[in-house]
């Protein structure tokens, strides 16, 4: 009797929430598609067409570097192959998608819906979020807007749930602010981060969390390209690479489960501020904190400090006290730099178009409308307004 209802408790264990452990799942990740006809292209229809025919497979995640140049073109035609998928997919887009992207990132949740996403298998939770960079290359950096929402996510885990988070970049010096993740991952049971950007298998430890970089989808100096098949058992997360049209994949590493309640006294690197006590005479009058980046420039003009952020508002605060004088939303993320002209600021936004706000109120004065994303920073010279967008046009507005 005792036998019996161990082994009852043990397959109970393996059944969370209708679903059952081991599953395996594809982990698709650098896959870099360009034009049709293009390497790329055909290393993806490969592996679309082998996750399509490879039983058992629960879901397919995707970790960046969907195109190659993020243009709205290649993102769309993107989309077109990986929605040729039998199976659930969830997607962030990388550097790549990102770095260059005419719509500063905005094309990518217009076309996938999203940049982060969080779901549960067999009760496992999988969060992941985008990392920039954004217009210009340079270093990842995940977005406050991200943050913002990563906690939110992580609130809603259930005491000691298992958590897999994944990301485009390894959890290091690679990303800017690395520490805000591994931070907050080190509060909960993490398993493993999942990531991709360096085009190799590698295993990887962040800051005492297992890591795993997969490897690229594209063929390199191989005849054809590969992903990876992930498989979750209750003891291990085992890691292999699969060739399309063979039928098992090379073990190449793997990964112990177990509960984790990572050292909370354990110190890290982190950035080094000490410099600030050599200047004891310059110290901050207040501090805003924006719910999203704040990448342009801002503008200083009547007594106000005026900014776009990247959630698509634009504020103004008192340049005395800090405090929002006013906000006025504006479609698509902002990295425009606004300008003055006369009692106006003129500002552009991702999401195609020119606003001029009255600097006083907030209080829209007239919007132009152009074809695209509006990324670039207006100048003003007497009445006239010249700034150009990702639609290849140069305008000058009244």
């Amino acid at each position: 009797m005792k036998l019996f209802l161990l082994a009852l408790c043990c397959a109970l264990s393996c059944v969370v929430n209708g679903q059952q452990l081991p599953f395996r799942f594809a982990f698709l990740t650098d896959i870099h598609v360009s034009s049709p006809g293009a390497g790329p292209d055909e290393d993806l229809r490969r592996s679309v067409r082998d996750i399509n025919n490879t039983a058992g497979l629960a879901f397919v995640v995707i970790t960046g570097d969907i195109t190659e140049m993020g243009t709205n073109q290649e993102l769309r035609y993107a989309k077109e192959l990986l929605d040729s998928l039998q199976l659930p997919y969830y997607i962030i887009p990388g550097n790549h998608d990102t770095g260059w992207s005419e719509s500063g990132g905005d094309m990518f949740n217009t076309v996938f819906g999203d940049n982060k996403f969080s779901f549960e298998y067999a009760g496992i939770r999988f969060l992941a979020c985008a990392s920039g960079p954004y217009v210009r290359m340079s270093d990842g950096h995940v977005p406050r807007s991200a943050l913002n929402w990563l906690d939110q996510q992580l609130k809603t885990l259930k005491p000691g749930q298992p958590l897999i988070f994944l990301n485009h970049y390894p959890i290091d010096n690679s990303l800017d602010n690395w520490y805000e993740i591994t931070d907050r991952l080190h509060g909960y049971n993490t398993w493993a981060v999942l990531c991709g950007h360096g085009h190799n298998n590698h295993r990887l430890d962040f800051e005492g969390i297992p890591g795993v970089m997969g490897r690229s989808n594209l063929r390199a100096k191989a005849t054809m390209g590969g992903y990876t098949v992930v498989e979750v058992r209750s003891d291990s997360i085992t890691f292999m690479e699969k060739t399309p049209g063979k039928a098992e994949g090379r073990k190449w590493t793997t990964v112990p489960v177990e509960t984790h309640h990572y050292a909370a006294g354990k110190t890290y690197p982190r950035p080094d501020y000490s410099i600030n006590q050599q200047y004891p005479q310059v110290h901050g009058r207040w501090l805003y904190s924006s719910e999203a980046n704040v990448i342009s420039t801002p503008l200083y003009q009547d007594g106000k400090i005026i900014f776009g952020n990247q959630s698509g508002r634009v504020v103004a605060v008192s340049a005395a006290s800090g405090k929002e004088s006013w906000s006025y939303p504006v479609t698509g993320a902002v990295f425009s730099s606004p300008a003055a002209a006369g009692k106006l600021a003129i500002v552009g936004a991702a999401g195609g178009a020119v606003y001029a706000l009255h600097i006083a109120t907030g209080k829209l004065a007239w919007k132009y409308q152009a074809e695209a994303a509006v990324l670039g920073s207006p100048l003003v010279r007497g009445d006239t307004v010249f700034i150009g967008g990702s639609d290849h046009h140069f305008v000058a507005l009244s």
